[in-house]
């Protein structure tokens, strides 16, 4: 008889760990989920900040506005330091394209010599 309530014991044993196994596998597959997630939405944001950046650029550089006349034109949703801080996002990226320009990439070159360009819009560009 001990024999038999031992090997109950080990299987219940080996049933709980098997179990926490699958949990931390199904938390860990969870976790994956949600960083890919969180990754996805900084990237967007990025995209996101950049285009604000070149199209506020537009308005100072191509339009003649000044930076408060363009921070006005948005009327109250961005801020002049958040302005600022958006051209130098969009010039700062502008410079990283035209610094891999010389690395072999497919078609950058091309994308490097234009002008910054203002795109209201989702690009098809990353």
């Amino acid at each position: 008889m001990g024999q038999s309530v031992r090997q109950a014991a080990r299987r219940a044993a080996l049933d709980v760990r098997s179990r926490r196994q699958r949990e931390r596998a199904e938390r860990e597959k969870r976790l994956e989920g949600l960083v890919v997630d969180v990754l996805v939405a900084l990237g967007e944001r990025a995209d996101a900040e950049r285009r604000a950046g070149v199209a506020l650029a537009a308005l100072v550089e191509a339009e003649g506005l000044s930076a408060r006349e363009a921070v006005d034109w948005c009327d109250g949703q961005v801020s002049a330091r958040e302005a600022s801080r958006l051209r130098a996002v969009a010039r700062d990226a502008a410079a990283e394209e035209t610094d891999g320009a010389g690395d072999g990439a497919a078609g950058s070159s091309s994308a490097a010599d234009e002008p910054v360009r203002v795109d209201a819009g989702p690009t098809a560009e990353r």
